[in-house]
């Protein structure tokens, strides 16, 4: 660890472990891609009933946030 508290801040780490936290990276944006088309794919097999009730409770939760970051900054 450097004296600053951050590891690997500025380029002070080893280069093998740098290339290993590349490749985790890479790893899990590949991973994610892959659920987020399966995501996709499943969704558009819905139903449209199904797809509105989707929306609804998106609508419903961004609007809940919305209003819990009104009230947490006095909005």
């Amino acid at each position: 660890m450097s004296d600053n508290g951050y590891q690997g801040a500025f380029g002070n780490e080893p280069q093998g472990e740098n290339d290993n936290e590349v490749g985790k990276a890479l790893l899990i944006g590949l991973l994610g891609g892959l659920v987020s088309a399966a995501g996709y794919l499943v969704y558009r097999r819905l139903p449209d009933e199904q797809k509105e009730r989707l929306h609804q409770q998106v609508r419903s939760q961004v609007a809940q946030r919305i209003t819990e970051l009104r009230q947490n900054f006095n909005i």
